[in-house]
């Protein structure tokens, strides 16, 4: 969404000139959404420029790794942590998934704003497309390494558009995962859902369903709902 090289949050800055993967709307609404409750470790797949980790940095106290594949999006992720007051908290590892090792280690959550796009034009730009296109990381992907590391108890939590969403509950339920939270997203209220943000589980729940409209009628005329769910980011709020 935003292309500028430098994006100010209330308690920390993300630089993104490096990354592939800049700042944006679905972004903020996982890290601001994501339920950071018992949650003592969490991962991250796909750091961008780390403003995930950061939000869930600033919302818990939970120790933090986040993985990039992309270099300069590592380089770039490094950068931002280090400068920020979660440091110590946030372990960057530069890894695609499918290479990534945490040993014994599991995770309470696993947090991802996955690439989703399949059939559309791809950029010219490689490092563009990886961050954009699933098939740098497909949902397949994403399942089999949950299956792995995360806990019993834990949860796993991303957001996605509306049609790759719902796709994705039918798959993960084939790998024991449930679909017990549903957050459905327009930009305004006429427009169509656009956004789901979701959260699976090992334990099989009745789903909440819940809506969010960002915007009224006008751009950057922003609903009371999503100013209250990024007031503590924004500084505009």
């Amino acid at each position: 969404m935003m292309a500028n090289s430098f994006f100010s949050f209330k308690q920390f800055n993300v630089y993104q000139e490096k990354s592939a993967f800049k700042v944006g709307t679905d972004g903020v609404l996982l890290g601001a959404c994501t339920d950071i409750s018992n949650v003592g470790s969490a991962l991250e797949i796909g750091a961008g420029t780390g403003l995930i980790s950061l939000m869930l940095a600033q919302r818990c106290k939970a120790d933090i790794t986040t993985i990039e594949p992309d270099y300069e999006s590592f380089i770039q992720t490094c950068d931002n942590v280090r400068h920020s007051a979660w440091q110590t908290r946030i372990k960057v590892i530069n890894t695609d998934l499918q290479s990534f090792n945490p040993g014994s280690q599991k995770f309470d959550l696993i947090v991802t704003n996955p690439p989703f796009f399949s059939d559309s034009l791809k950029s010219p730009d490689p490092r563009k497309s990886a961050a954009r296109h699933n098939d740098s990381l497909t949902s397949v992907e994403i399942l089999e390494s949950v299956s792995k590391f995360m806990k019993e108890n834990g949860h796993l939590q991303l957001i996605l558009p509306y049609v790759e969403g719902n796709i994705f509950i039918a798959q993960a339920f084939k790998y024991g995962l449930f679909c017990n939270s549903i957050l459905k997203i327009k930009p305004l209220p006429t427009a169509e859902i656009r956004r789901l943000i979701l959260k699976f589980s090992w334990i099989q729940e009745k789903p909440v369903e819940s809506f969010l409209t960002i915007e009224h009628g006008k751009r950057h005329e922003f609903t009371q709902e999503y100013i209250n769910l990024t007031k503590d980011f924004y500084l505009k709020f």
